[in-house]
């Protein structure tokens, strides 16, 4: 905005009174107009728009991820409950719904220190003597085909699953956290669901790959009323393009869940990358329009 220069009455003054030319009358009627139009110019030029207070949106969206983290917690023990009774298809069964809870609000646990890596770090994301967590007792049931020796590290899964769960009730939670979520979800997506490389041995990527959209959707819906207020046309095409990618995944669900990654033709991986190419896109300019 640019601002219009209104001279203070005392440099007013000492002008006319220098001039020396202009009539009385004339002085008076020029510093009548300039003062009316500083009544006219200056609330419009200096009234600041205030900034929007997402207090509102922000606890709406702390509800959101203590619900996930109690599912987290309640589905990660009985995975672990059948890895501990050596139960091997159990286990590979509840494996990959049970972390769906964690990969729709994983944004928090980057946000909390070592729990990203101590629940979902790859094999070589860590050093060998630090690898715990999922894809840990993910190697051992599929490519070992059994749950011999995965008993300590199931222990620890449920601790860190807990200490998540204790964690999320202090963690700082801001409008421009919640929208830099939603874009690493999706990036999350594109550097290791679509490749295929976060379930190496599962193949179950399908499952993180919709929890992640799913989550960056909630996101979206929960700030969707403040963004249709700065662009409803941005809006709009961030809700279609959620709406489409999710649609573009239904087609691969099977029962409750939804079909090994493995299956996946070459261009439907291509179909579904560029879907979420063009959702990232504008995804990534809410945070400006909304101020945060």
């Amino acid at each position: 905005m640019k601002f219009k220069a209104v001279l203070p009455a005392s440099v007013l003054t000492l002008s006319i009174l220098f001039t020396g030319c202009a009539e009385k009358d004339n002085a008076e009627v020029s510093t009548t107009e300039v003062s009316n139009e500083s009544v006219k110019v200056t609330p419009a030029d200096t009234t600041q728009v205030a900034a929007t207070d997402f207090t509102k949106e922000t606890e709406q969206y702390r509800t959101f991820v203590v619900e996930q983290c109690d599912l987290f917690v309640k589905e990660t023990e009985k995975f672990t409950n059948a890895v501990k009774s050596g139960n091997l298809e159990e286990a590979k069964a509840l494996y990959a719904p049970a972390r769906m809870y964690y990969e729709r609000i994983e944004p928090i646990a980057e946000a909390l220190g070592d729990l990203d890596p101590n629940i979902d770090a790859r094999i070589n994301d860590v050093e060998e003597a630090d690898w715990r967590g999922f894809h840990r007792i993910e190697q051992s049931l599929w490519e070992n085909g059994t749950t011999d020796g995965q008993e300590e590290y199931a222990d620890q899964l449920l601790k860190d699953a807990q200490l998540l769960r204790a964690k999320v009730e202090t963690v700082e939670i801001d409008a421009a956290m919640m929208v830099t979520g939603a874009v690493e979800l999706l990036n999350e997506i594109s550097s290791s669901k679509v490749t295929g490389e976060e379930e190496l041995y599962s193949h179950t990527d399908l499952y993180d790959f919709v929890a992640n959209v799913e989550g960056a959707s909630k996101i979206y819906e929960i700030l969707k009323p403040a963004l249709a207020i700065k662009d409803a046309d941005l809006e709009k095409q961030i809700g279609e393009r959620f709406a489409g990618l999710l649609k573009e995944l239904e087609p691969f669900k099977e029962g409750e869940g939804y079909i090994s990654y493995e299956h996946l033709k070459e261009e439907e991986v291509r179909t579904l990358s560029q879907n979420l190419d063009a959702l990232a896109e504008p995804l990534s300019n809410m945070g400006s329009l909304l101020g945060v």
